[in-house]
């Protein structure tokens, strides 16, 4: 049996992620949790409900995701737990390409393959093709080689093994988590058959908002995990992206585009740095904080 669960606050989009999941031949039973604390996404669950029985609606206190997830954990019956989000979708046989790679006993936590839905045509939507292409070949080259990764938090799966009992509130929780299985001698998994789909920022406000909220969500990981190979980090966007991104544009519009998203990358870095050093600043905080123009 599998548990798979959607965290969501105020997702308009929830239904397709349902769907998109329902919609598939899961060669394994499972059940469907949606975590919320909202009203809009419980009745639109409940809609789902009366024809779905394998769906359960859990309502969190609103505390944020990891909170969230750490109050739904203990009630997961599956011997494997799939972690996705209201605002994205799955794309057809990503469950089970994800049970077929748990096969492999000696994997312990898998990340699945996020796929920008923004077009190339524009500034915005290429820095996602861009990142997301990079990201893939990072994942492709650690799994391939049998190293450490960090999962994708739009999709990632773990054996529910009680390696996770609950996860820190303030750090990524799809970096902590393949860390404690990978301290555990488990190899982390990546497939990316298993895609999910993503609207990502239309506007360069909520983009940098977004790249600020992931690198500090990486800050404290070196509290609590000290050992962790780090690979969301900027000196290696600078060691390894930098190739990478320089030989991706097509056109000399997109090389253009490609030294802008240089100078925003560095520029939410920086502003990131001087929040954490800043008095009554956070560097990170496990909270719904919406990025509107993805929805």
């Amino acid at each position: 049996m599998l548990s798979i669960v959607i965290s969501a606050y105020k997702e308009p989009g929830i239904s397709k992620a349902i769907e998109s999941i329902l919609s598939q031949k899961i060669n394994e039973s499972y059940e469907l949790i949606i975590i919320a604390p909202d009203k809009e996404t419980e009745k639109i669950v409940k809609s789902f409900q009366k024809q779905n029985k394998s769906i359960i609606y859990f309502k969190d206190q609103g505390k944020g995701k990891v909170n969230g997830l750490n109050e739904v954990f203990p009630a997961c019956k599956g011997r494997v737990i799939i972690l996705t989000d209201g605002d994205v979708y799955l794309g057809e046989n990503s469950i089970n390409s994800i049970i077929n790679a748990f096969k492999d006993k000696s994997i312990g936590c898998i990340s699945g393959r996020p796929v920008t839905l923004n077009q190339r045509t524009t500034m915005l939507g290429y820095w996602s093709h861009l990142l997301y292409d990079a990201a893939h070949k990072v994942r492709y080259g650690l799994s391939s080689n049998g190293k450490f990764l960090e999962a994708s938090g739009y999709l990632f799966a773990f054996l529910n093994d009680g390696t996770i009992k609950t996860l820190p509130p303030d750090v990524a929780e799809d970096s902590i988590t393949p860390y404690y299985f990978y301290k555990k001698g488990y190899s982390i998994g990546y497939v990316p058959e298993a895609k999910v789909y993503v609207k990502n920022p239309t506007n360069t406000k909520d983009f940098i908002k977004q790249r600020k909220r992931t690198n500090a969500s990486h800050s404290k990981l070196s509290y609590y995990a000290s050992d962790m190979p780090r690979v969301k980090t900027f000196w290696n966007e600078i060691r390894i992206g930098t190739f990478f991104a320089l030989g991706y544009p097509m056109t000399f519009k997109e090389f253009v585009w490609t030294l802008a998203l240089f100078f925003i990358r560095l520029y939410a870095w920086l502003s990131m740095f001087l929040d954490s050093i800043t008095p009554k600043k956070t560097v990170y905080r496990d909270d719904w904080e919406r990025i509107e123009s993805t929805k």
